[in-house]
């Protein structure tokens, strides 16, 4: 095959000898055939590829040069936008834009321009007297919270039981203890006097745990609780979970959240044998699981305890509402902005709307750059007034 260049006559191009990389310097051009002579045959390039074919010859650049101007790069042969390499003309082809992909970066989350949230968002929406939840799935898989609610219980309108739980590894857990930790509250609840309500509420804690394990399934579930009774409130926590009070305005953390990176957590832990280290800015234990207490966790379950930590308080006029989340808001939103938002719509009004109240909450945890599952219940407390 001949790898010469061939260059047609044309007036496009000038009169004068144009040096290539396919010739001499005196003008002669190379050749591919075998030289007899015994003179040494110029180097092959990559480059050197056929650039003729039997129906048309490839154009090179029209601007003149003089002998002496340096040679040129084989890049700066062009070739016309409706020209092929064959000499096949063809219309010019128009390539559409791909569509904008949108992705969340370390500034678009500080900023809260983040992501949107995917399609098949799943919602829970629940509004009833004294009380409203919201629920929204995050942005790394299926939805893994879960709730409860129980009012007027043992036909007492006083006496009530809400929940907020967060699965992780799965929604096992949760589905389980929604369905579940009521009903042990308030069996070992009876099973007690009125001065041992917060060991009631421990021993339901860790016999809903023991049930689970039995079924043999993984994952595990933070939870926090608040069990109302007589005018009192009892609120529960094992993980990350928070409740938080709005006392005059005022925000009240009631829960105290269970991190291997809390000293007391941490000494517990490494007393028992296992070890806490930081993982990309978390702190972890054995490298795995970023809660120190929850139901569940059958592989962690030498150091990860179901045991709660429980507070009590009388309802007074000034309590106004509490606020039980899991960790998705919890993480973008503090305490005291999270009793500023809801406050406006539970307070001094003749109806409050307090699940425009939840879902105001969720959506600024996912404007803020949350990823994970947000799920907020508001509990109205002078509803439950004794």
């Amino acid at each position: 095959m001949s790898l010469s260049l061939i260059i047609p006559n044309s007036p496009i191009f000038s009169p004068k000898k144009v040096p290539s990389i396919f010739c001499k310097s005196d003008g002669s051009s190379f050749s591919s055939s075998p030289r007899t002579n015994g003179s040494q045959q110029p180097p092959s390039s990559p480059l050197s590829l056929s650039l003729s074919s039997p129906k048309s010859s490839l154009p090179i650049s029209s601007t003149p040069q003089s002998p002496s101007s340096p040679l040129k790069s084989p890049l700066s042969i062009r070739v016309p936008k409706k020209q092929l390499l064959f000499g096949t003309d063809v219309a010019p082809v128009k390539r559409k834009r791909p569509g904008r992909i949108e992705i969340p970066t370390s500034m678009a989350v500080q900023l809260g321009f983040a992501a949107e949230t995917p399609r098949g968002e799943e919602e829970v929406q629940v509004e009833e007297e004294g009380y409203s939840v919201y629920c929204k799935r995050g942005r790394r898989g299926k939805m893994e919270d879960r709730y409860s609610a129980a009012v007027n219980l043992n036909g007492d309108p006083k006496q009530a039981f809400f929940g907020v739980y967060d699965g992780h590894g799965n929604s096992k857990a949760a589905e389980f203890v929604a369905k579940n930790l009521d009903k042990k509250v308030m069996e070992e609840v009876s099973k007690t006097g009125e001065d041992a309500i917060d060991g009631a509420i421990r021993d339901a804690y860790l016999f809903t745990d023991m049930d689970f394990l039995k079924e043999d399934v993984g994952g595990g579930t933070c939870c926090v609780t608040a069990m109302i009774r007589k005018g009192d409130i009892f609120v529960s926590n094992a993980g990350d979970c928070r409740a938080v009070l709005s006392r005059n305005g005022v925000a009240e953390a009631l829960t105290n959240d269970h991190h291997p990176s809390r000293e007391d957590e941490r000494d517990r832990i490494e007393a028992l044998g296992g070890y806490v280290d930081c993982c990309h800015g978390v702190w972890r234990i054995q490298s795995s699981l970023a809660v120190s207490r929850a139901i569940g966790d059958k592989h962690l379950k030498q150091w990860v305890i179901a045991e709660p930590e429980t507070k009590m308080l009388k309802i007074k006029p000034e309590c106004e509402f509490l606020i039980l989340a899991s960790d998705g808001l919890w993480n973008k939103v503090t305490n005291q902005e999270a009793v500023d938002l809801v406050r406006p719509f539970c307070v001094g009004l003749d109806k409050p709307k307090p699940f425009s109240a939840c879902k105001k909450l969720a959506e600024l945890s996912s404007w803020r750059g949350s990823f994970d599952d947000i799920s907020v219940m508001v509990v109205q407390l002078q509803h439950f007034l004794f």
